[in-house]
Parts: C-alpha cells; sequence; structure tokens
C-alpha cells in the first residue's frame, strides 16, 4: 500500500467531509492528496527512513495526517475515514465520481428526493424527479444521464497512467524468475484505457514464476492456476493474465497477444494468401515452423518491417509502404505546459525546473492560469510580472530556459483571458476551454476557431476538453478547427495528463494528414507529473507523429522560429 491508495483515501475521505457540511478540512485534505500523488518517494520509505517529521514536510501534510498515514501503513485502514463512511449511505461514493454532481448537489439529492447511490439516481431520472430541485432541470437531467453511461462503461476500464505502472511494477517483481518479460495487449499498444493486463514470460521453471505470480502483493484473489497460464485480479480491480512461452515461439505469441485483433486478421489473412499460417505458436508452412522467436522474424517473413505496436490497429500500417519513424520519448526537448504554486500547482518554480533539466531538458514553459480560472488561482497582470521575475531568477540559478507562458482562457464569444497589452509580453500561450461545455456544436467551433484567428494564441490545450471515464468531449467540428489551425500555423497540443490523452490518437492522425503541428505535453501540476510525457508520447506514436510533426522535440533554436515572442 503506498501512494496512490492513501491519496485515493484522502480524496474520499474529503467528498464524503463536503457532503455533510464540513467547511475547511476537505480542502485540506486534497491539497495534502494532490501532493501525495506526485510523490517520486514511496510514503512508506519516508516513514521507515526519517519518520513522521519528514511526512509532515510533504506540503498540506500536518500532524494530523501524519498520524493517518501511519495508521494506514500499519493497517490498511484509517478509523476516522472508516466513521465518516459508515456516517452516510455506502452508495454515496459512488454518485460522487459522477462527473457535475459534486457533494453538495448530492447532498440535495439525498436530502430531497433519498437518492443514496446510483440506482435510486437512476429511478429518479426516470421518473424526472430531478427537475423540481434547485439547481437543477431537464438540462442537467440530459447530463447526469450521459455521465451515468459514461460512469459505467469507465468502470469496465481503467486508465493508462494508472495499468502501466502496476504491470512494470509487477515485472519488476517477477524479473528474479524469468529470462524475458513483457506486457502485451492494449497496454502495449499504448491504448488510453485498459481492459486487463497480459503478461508474457519466458522460463526454464514455469512454475517458480507461477508461485511468484500469485503471491504479488497486490493480488486480491487468484482466478486460476496452472502449469503456464494463471489469473489474478488485483485489488486495483484489474484482471492480469501471465503465459510463459517457450523460447522459440515468444515472438510469435508477443505479436499475437499483443494485437489489436483487428491487426491480427489482416496480418493472418495475408499470411493465408501465401499459402502460411500464422498463429500465437508461429509462423508455419504446413508442419514446418518458417519464424517465432522474434516479432522482427515474423514481420520479416510475411514481407513487413516491424511495426511498431502503437500502430498495430489496422489503419493502414499493412499497407506496403514503410511505417514512419514515430517520434520516441528521448526526443523530447522541453515541456510547453507546466504550473506551479502561483496557481493550482504543487511544485514551486525552482522545483519544476529541476525536475526539467534532471530529464536533459533544454527548457520548460511554465504556463500558470490566467486571471479568469479563480478556482484554480488565475494570475492577476500584477502577480504574472511578480512570476516573471522568479523565472528570471530560477533559470540563471538551475541553468535551464524558463519560457513566460500562461494557460489562457477562451472565453465564450472565443476571446483570450488577457489584454493585449499582457497577450503581447507572453512567450507562448497554451490557449483551453475551462467552462462553457455544453455549447451548442456550431457555437462551440466558432469559438475555437476565433481563439485560432488571434495572434497570440500559440497552442491549442487539450483541444477536445475531455476527462477520460468521467467527462465526454464537448462538442465540436474537429475537423474545420484541424483546418483552421493548419491554416493560421497554430500547435495543436497532446496532452498527456493520464485523465485527459487529448487529442485522442484518431484526431491525433487526422490532424497529421491535414499538416499539422503538435505539442506533446504533460498539463503537470508536480514536478514528478513531468514523467507523465511518455503518456503524451504514446498517444503520439498512435496518432502515427513523427519527430518532425512535434515542435518541442526542436532545440531551442528552432522554437525560436515557431514562437517568435521568445525573448533571446
Amino acid at each position: 500500500m503506498g501512494n496512490r491508495e492513501f491519496a485515493a483515501l484522502l480524496y474520499e475521505a474529503a467528498d464524503l467531509m463536503e457532503l455533510q457540511g464540513i467547511d475547511w478540512k476537505p480542502q485540506a485534505y486534497r491539497k495534502a492528496a494532490r501532493a501525495i500523488e506526485s510523490l517520486e518517494r514511496d510514503i512508506s520509505d519516508i516513514l521507515k527512513q526519517s519518520g513522521r517529521k519528514e511526512l509532515q514536510e510533504i506540503p498540506g501534510v500536518g500532524e494530523g495526517i501524519a498520524s493517518h498515514i501511519e495508521e494506514f501503513l500499519r493497517s490498511g485502514r484509517v478509523k476516522k475515514f472508516d466513521e465518516v463512511r459508515k456516517s452516510l449511505p455506502p452508495g454515496i461514493g459512488e454518485l460522487l465520481e459522477l462527473e457535475g454532481l459534486g457533494p453538495k448537489k448530492a447532498a440535495l439529492l439525498l436530502k430531497k428526493l433519498r437518492v443514496r447511490g446510483l440506482a435510486d439516481l437512476k429511478k429518479a431520472l426516470g421518473a424526472g424527479k430531478l427537475r423540481s430541485l434547485e439547481g437543477f432541470g431537464e438540462k442537467s437531467e440530459e447530463n447526469l444521464r450521459k455521465a451515468l453511461e459514461l460512469h459505467e462503461r469507465g468502470k469496465e476500464r481503467m486508465l493508462l497512467g494508472e495499468a502501466l505502472p502496476l504491470a512494470e511494477e509487477l515485472l519488476d517483481y517477477l524479473r528474479p524468475h524469468a529470462e524475458r518479460l513483457d506486457y502485451a495487449g492494449s497496454l502495449r499498444r499504448m491504448q488510453e484505457t485498459i481492459g486487463d493486463i497480459d503478461i508474457l514470460a519466458q522460463s526454464g521453471r514455469p512454475s517458480g514464476v507461477m508461485e511468484a505470480f500469485i503471491a504479488f502483493p497486490r493480488v486480491e484473489r487468484v482466478l486460476a492456476h496452472g502449469a503456464t497460464k494463471s489469473s489474478v485480479l488485483l485489488r486495483e480491480g484489474i484482471q492480469v493474465d501471465l503465459r510463459v512461452i517457450p523460447a522459440g515461439s515468444y515472438g510469435a505469441a508477443l505479436q499475437y497477444f499483443t494485437g489489436s485483433k483487428e491487426h491480427n486478421v489482416a496480418l493472418r489473412a495475408i499470411a493465408a494468401k501465401r499459402g502460411l499460417r500464422l498463429s500465437e505458436y508461429g509462423l508455419f508452412k504446413g508442419e514446418k515452423l518458417l519464424a517465432g522467436r522474434s516479432e522482427e522474424e515474423v514481420y520479416r517473413k510475411l514481407g513487413f518491417p516491424l511495426i511498431p505496436a502503437e500502430m498495430r490497429e489496422d489503419r493502414g500500417e499493412l499497407a506496403g509502404t514503410k511505417p514512419p519513424e514515430l517520434v520516441e520519448l528521448r526526443d523530447m526537448r522541453g515541456d510547453l505546459h507546466a504550473h506551479t504554486t502561483f496557481s493550482d500547482g504543487i511544485s514551486a518554480v525552482e522545483e519544476m525546473a529541476l525536475a526539467a533539466k534532471s530529464k536533459g531538458y533544454e527548457y520548460l514553459a511554465i504556463t500558470d492560469h490566467s486571471q479568469a480560472e479563480r478556482i484554480a488561482r488565475g494570475l492577476s497582470e500584477e502577480r504574472l510580472e511578480e512570476q516573471w521575475k522568479e523565472l528570471s531568477r530560477v533559470e540563471k540559478r538551475v541553468g535551464i530556459r524558463l519560457l513566460r507562458g500562461a494557460e489562457i482562457s477562451i472565453q465564450n464569444d472565443g476571446s483570450l483571458d488577457y489584454p493585449e497589452r499582457v497577450l503581447k509580453k507572453l512567450e507562448v500561450t497554451v490557449c483551453s476551454i475551462h467552462s462553457g461545455f455544453k455549447m451548442p456544436k456550431e457555437k462551440m467551433t466558432e469559438r475555437i476557431l476565433a481563439a485560432l484567428d488571434n495572434k497570440y494564441c500559440d497552442i491549442l490545450g487539450h483541444p477536445t476538453g475531455r476527462l477520460l471515464n468521467r467527462r465526454a468531449p464537448y462538442e465540436a467540428d474537429m475537423q474545420r478547427v484541424f483546418e483552421e489551425a493548419v491554416e493560421e500555423r497554430k500547435i495543436l497540443e497532446l496532452d498527456g495528463h493520464p485523465e485527459r490523452l487529448d487529442l485522442s490518437d484518431a484526431h491525433a492522425l487526422a490532424a497529421r494528414k491535414l499538416g499539422a503541428k503538435f505539442s506533446l505535453s504533460t498539463d503537470s501540476h508536480a514536478a514528478a507529473h513531468l514523467g507523465y510525457m511518455r503518456f503524451a508520447v504514446g498517444q503520439a506514436r498512435r496518432g502515427w507523429l513523427t519527430k518532425g510533426d512535434v515542435v518541442n522535440a526542436l532545440h531551442l533554436k528552432g522554437l525560436r522560429k515557431v514562437f517568435p515572442r521568445m525573448r533571446d
């Protein structure tokens, strides 16, 4: 048990306390949760090595929360949080997971309509009861119906950003027992949400791998335990399947279990046309094994170069042309979307700069929220100028170029949330929609086009506004948006935050075909979030993006040609 689990407990407790009408504690708990989930060290290691005193150095963690951490690490629960949970109906927690239904509205539903969970909400929606309550109406009912559908679909799939660390932790745990280990399936293809995790192993002692697998500390339940295949359910709610594969078939099995199903069907059809048979055991002519030890060997025998896993979706990758050289994490020279404690981030400017430098970056754009985002402590003109002074000081101390930026809210009419006198001083702007998500499609499209037409708009931030498993994209004509971005020479963001991954892979692919340029970013709110770049890169690879498509793969000198307001 560690950072993710305890942060989740704090978030839950904060929501439940707010529902009970408690004022200040929920905000304090959320601040501590954000800090804890962003730590690079595990809270259990901090406690063991340095004791409670160092826990209290984590932003937002005082004596009370530090004692809760100790109790949690000792027993797996926190008595105070259990008491809060027991004081409310058991289904309330699930209600609070719905987009658009915060603690205050949930409290109103509980008090007025006795809505105690999702089943009660469905009944109330079916009977049209919500529209009689203050703050609700027909539109609210429709939005909640959509949120319910999205929630139910999302319960079946885990975010890539949650599943990948789990798989990597499991592989590290199993490594002493196997000669080779890989995760496969949608996880290897870097799909944005994951249904289950497939692991392949090569080992001279399969029973040892299987015994270690079912003893993995995160295992909640063993579903099957065999000689070469076992399945478990992790306490995070995701199933993991492990298969031990002979060396001679390992490559064919990795290809097969990576998928996608559509890619495999197309590849098997190509093999069949040549009188060959392809399966998880290898590529055969009659009974003779032609290839199977490596994926490269399998693809080569069928006349293809190795197809990157992220491209295997049957979207033209087997058309016969050489696949593009996809962008890689090592190509990144900087990050163009990062927040600090000046707005709603939890890491100071210097912490962000040091973290960026440790990744070998040449530059980092500090893009705190603009003034309209009061809930995110958006910066007034005065605070923006104060930040610029801090950027200059840190830039000299750390030795990394810090770009004067801002994440600027796009207003309902498409205007930007700073006057021209401020905009012209910013070296880079990320312009994003943070409100008015329910606009009609035509109005939303015109709103975005108006922003793109502004000469001070550089990057269109998280262009569809979606939150995976929580909020659907707003309605807009994205083809028109991409065409306008290309015509106006604006950059499209591919936001690597695991809850966003926005643009989608399909949108990235469509925009690339039009000649768009992209910024792969992390939307970091903590130093540790700069690690989200690997998710942005994974999504970019799924959209077939090359290094040449990505502006922050440019060195500093090249970046100045993209953003002419940059200082020398």
